[in-house]
């Protein structure tokens, strides 16, 4: 069991590839964990474009979505948020947490991100994680990365922020789509000391 008197923020921007935190927040709710979640207001588009899946705007019935979803429909405590309300708890610093994980993140929230802008609740709160010194997980899900991309990367890690792009690797033999993005999620929460995804991992030869 990996539940904490602390909650984690998992942040969902508009960039392609939802199924990393479906994936994620399967993964976490079945541990048990306390989650606070806030999609940025592209998430609905992305739904739309990649599964014709409409996303409910109100958070109680987002809950039950992102449950449905993820397939734990009874485990850990989730908490949703919406995109506008920079009101929110997770908005402040005095708001303990784990830390954040943003899965998967775009270019357009990894530079605003670089410049210390915060145009809506993900971005705060993630600003947040940064200014307290407190664990920020980037997942970008972006290819190819161009120099202005690389430079806020390289920006985001010297200020503290752990990235960890959505590349996965093949040692563990991966047998379906979701064994490639179980490997890149399992690297994202290794950053937050959450190990709660089953995966081969490396054992020398």
């Amino acid at each position: 069991m990996l539940s904490s008197r602390h909650p984690l923020i998992l942040g969902i921007t508009g960039a392609s590839g939802l199924i990393y935190a479906v994936r994620a927040l399967k993964y976490l709710l079945a541990a048990d964990c306390a989650i606070e979640l806030v999609a940025s207001k592209a998430v609905y588009m992305v739904w739309q474009a990649e599964q014709n899946i409409r996303m409910p705007a109100e958070p109680m019935q987002q809950e039950q979505f992102w449950r449905e979803q993820a397939g734990e429909e009874t485990s850990g405590k989730l908490t949703c948020h919406p995109w506008s309300d920079v009101g929110a708890a997770i908005a402040s610093g005095s708001f303990r947490t784990l830390g954040m994980v943003v899965i998967p993140c775009s270019m357009s929230t990894v530079g605003k991100l670089a410049t210390g802008l915060s145009s809506d609740l993900l971005e705060r709160a993630a600003d947040v994680q940064l200014k307290e010194g407190r664990k920020l997980v980037l997942v970008p899900r972006e290819t190819p990365f161009s120099l202005i991309h690389l430079r806020n990367l390289t920006t985001l890690a010297e200020a503290g922020a752990r990235i960890v792009p959505a590349i996965p690797a093949w040692y563990h033999h991966p047998q379906t789509i979701e064994d490639l993005v179980d490997f890149v999620v399992a690297r994202a929460l290794d950053q937050l000391d959450l190990d709660c995804v089953p995966l081969n991992r490396w054992q020398g030869h």
